[in-house]
């Protein structure tokens, strides 16, 4: 076989893993770009011919995503990704110093990381673990993957996709592995040069602070790109078109069951505004088709797991039992033969409420309705309502206040839309990625991940010879 070696999720494993990425790591680097390039390119021709059909399948089935839902992930922005990904990558390679003096040639060699790159994927979007590995790999890097163990058969047919494209054998190892072991072996190897991460914020925080530790004891300082957590919002300005607004969320909250790390959780609206959408969005919202994945009807589906419905139910058992909370649509849930949890809208006085704050990763949206005189205060309560910065909607219409209100929350989202919903982000065109407790903001396929990926080298060829070892005036 060649272009992946499958462990199992062992320490023994995953160290022979890290061993074949040591050894694929030097002939992989300086395999010439443009056949490193190849690699991916044909990889995304295959995934839109013919592995399309399986990795949709693939992804409808173990991550129950709809139709829809599974082409704009598993086959359309997998492929923009390498396809982008080698666009950025060539950007790169071009930049190069513009100044030579007389006499001497100037060059920047983008090299690969020393060491290995620790991949580790979730399970919401195929497309990320294909750019989690795929990135580094194609600037010359060699990785180690851990798939999210709920989304594995995908990432598999996806490695299976890069073998039938001519990915050499080591070069990207795949090692299925219980969470904490994987770390921890990766971590504690000298030789890790990086870690690319897409999952929560304290996994996140765990393997940064086990990095620190063991900062003194690695070849090289390791590169840390992370994409975690949200708490994504959308503010509702009375400038704003209401039909985008009701649409917008709707889709933003509960497409994909709300488990996209863009989606809509905490909603703001003042309250003339409140009086005239709510009834459009309580309605829309409960005749959403909750069904199986494979039903062309259905608008979305179960959520992922026994742990996500659990931690979902109790947010909604919380909001039946808070006064201050009140159920305006959902509210039930069923785990008798799948996990399925019905779109929810919870309504809150408590502007400090917990479903306001807290990550909560499932179809529930939390409404909080403000004066109408208190837009200003209500700003201030989205900057400083949750730790994250991911993405944020504001819905308004009045560009004096749109630009004053985009200064204020400028640093609420890596990831702002201005009139239209908080998910959606297209390769090419909005990079994606969050700050504070949201992750690096390194920017998924873009030239700053790209070069994130690079130990870049500064050459100064002299190309006439040295004749003289003093200065012109010690001759005086």
């Amino acid at each position: 076989s060649s272009g992946i070696n499958a462990e199992w999720p062992l320490r023994p494993g995953i160290n022979q893993g890290i061993e074949s990425c040591l050894e694929s790591r030097e002939k992989w680097e300086l395999t010439p770009f443009d056949h490193r390039a190849a690699v991916f390119l044909k990889a995304a021709d295959l995934l839109g011919g013919k592995y399309r059909a399986k990795i949709l399948a693939s992804t409808i089935l173990g991550q129950s995503k709809t139709l829809q839902q599974a082409d704009i992930d598993a086959v359309a922005e997998t492929i923009d990704f390498y396809r982008f990904t080698v666009q950025y990558a060539q950007d790169l390679y071009r930049m190069q110093p513009s100044h030579h003096s007389p006499g001497v040639w100037n060059r920047i060699e983008w090299r690969g990381l020393e060491g290995f790159i620790a991949a580790i994927a979730p399970f919401n979007f195929t497309a990320i673990g294909g750019q989690l590995w795929g990135t580094p790999a194609l600037m010359g890097n060699s990785v180690i993957f851990k798939p999210c163990d709920t989304a594995m058969h995908s990432a598999y047919v996806l490695f299976q996709l890069l073998q039938e494209a001519g990915l050499p054998d080591g070069v990207v190892n795949f090692v299925p592995a219980d969470g904490p072991t994987f770390g921890n072996t990766v971590i504690s190897n000298r030789n890790l040069a990086g870690v690319s991460f897409t999952g929560s914020s304290p996994t996140f925080r765990t393997l940064w602070k086990n990095v620190g530790s063991n900062i003194e004891n690695y070849r090289t300082y390791p590169r840390l790109v992370g994409e975690t957590g949200g708490k994504n919002y959308h503010l509702v300005h009375p400038t704003a078109d209401l039909v985008s607004v009701v649409n917008g969320t709707i889709l933003s909250a509960f497409e994909f069951s709300g488990q996209k790390c863009s989606a809509c959780s905490r909603m703001y609206v003042p309250a003339a505004v409140w009086d005239k959408i709510q009834d459009d969005l309580i309605i829309g919202t409960k005749n959403l088709k909750v069904g199986p994945a494979e039903d062309v009807k259905t608008f979305t589906s179960a959520v992922i797991d026994a742990n996500s419905f659990n931690k979902i139910k109790g947010y909604i058992d919380f909001a039946k039992s808070d006064s201050s909370c009140e159920i305006l649509a959902g509210g039930s849930y069923d785990d008798s033969k799948g996990y399925f949890v019905t779109p929810t809208i919870v309504l809150t006085t408590d502007k400090n409420c917990k479903l306001l704050h807290e990550e909560i990763f499932g179809p529930v949206l939390t409404v909080y309705v403000f004066d109408d005189n208190n837009w200003d205060e209500t700003v201030e309560l989205v900057n400083n309502t949750s730790p994250y910065g991911l993405t944020g909607s504001i819905y308004c219409r009045d560009r004096s206040v749109l630009e004053d209100t985009h200064n204020k929350l400028r640093h609420t989202a890596g990831n702002i839309y201005f009139n239209d919903k908080s998910t959606g982000s297209v390769v090419g065109q909005q990079p994606f990625g969050g700050s504070r407790a949201s992750g690096t903001n390194d920017k998924a396929v873009s030239l700053n991940l790209v070069s994130k990926w690079t130990s870049p080298q500064a050459i100064k060829e002299t190309l006439v010879p040295l004749t003289k070892h003093t200065y012109p005036y010690m001759e005086q």
